[in-house]
């Protein structure tokens, strides 16, 4: 049986980790798959290789406390890889760093966002191809997703469309063919670990102006982003073994 692959572009904290497992672990327990049908592949590590894509069924790129903009060797070699198998036609998704460095593989540009960081939980909303697209419209027109990005896609591919945007972030997902999308958001994330996040930067977030009660209180759980991985892993063929429930009667997202 072919399996997903977790590209691993980096780490999370330290005291996250020991609280809810890293990057890899928070995307097995949302997408709600077993672990057996999951290789992860820690590209940050030099020392790692890529499988073969024989037995991939669909691909994950994670998040990163790394910058794009640092154009690390291992991450030239991933958007050379991605481009490289582009025509296999495998779905994949990128998550944050993922999201951006897809964006870069492909011709577009990555820098830091000139706002600065945008964090907690923000309303999203979906472009009219975005409701229209087979991996996001199982989201409401406006939902809400975890974010924590310093850097953005201040440039798309030519040939991506614009899947969701918000009032800061322009480019909250796109797709490029009809097998490959970035999100910038974290669907992996729960109101739990958005709000470790937040108190892991609380200095600095301090330092640049922001109320950490204010960011904490924009902080709520929702099923969107489970619901958005669910039906990712279910468009590759692979088996939901602890689907998502409840998400249809969320419907309190004050306009």
């Amino acid at each position: 049986m072919k399996k997903l692959l977790v590209v691993k572009t980096g780490t999370s904290f330290s005291s996250i980790i020991e609280q809810y497992g890293d990057f890899e672990d928070m995307i097995i327990r949302a997408c709600g798959i077993s672990v057996d049908d999951v290789v992860v592949a820690n590209v940050y590590d030099d020392q790692t290789s890529l499988p073969s894509t024989d037995q991939i069924a669909a691909i994950i790129i994670t998040g990163s406390h790394t910058m794009v903009t640092e154009r690390e060797e291992w991450s030239t070699r991933l958007m050379q890889w991605l481009r490289d198998i582009r025509h296999q036609q495998i779905p994949t998704l990128g998550i944050c760093y993922g999201h951006q460095l897809i964006a870069e593989a492909f011709g577009g540009k990555v820098d830091t966002h000139p706002q600065g960081i945008e964090i907690g939980t923000k309303k999203i909303q979906l472009t009219e191809e975005g409701s229209q697209d087979r991996l996001l419209a199982i989201l409401h027109d406006t939902f809400y997703g975890h974010v924590a990005h310093r850097q953005t896609v201040v440039e798309l591919p030519v040939d991506a469309r614009i899947l969701a945007y918000n009032q800061f972030e322009p480019y909250h997902a796109y797709a490029i063919d009809n097998h490959i999308w970035g999100v910038q958001f974290h669907p992996e994330f729960s109101g739990d670990i958005m709000h470790a996040y937040i108190n892991e930067q609380q200095e600095r977030l301090i330092d640049e102006g922001y109320s950490i009660e204010k960011l904490h209180q924009s902080v709520c759980d929702h099923p969107f982003g489970r619901f958005l991985l669910d039906h990712f892993i279910n468009l590759t063929g692979l088996q939901v073994t602890n689907p998502s429930i409840g998400w249809t009667i969320f419907s309190n997202i004050e306009e």
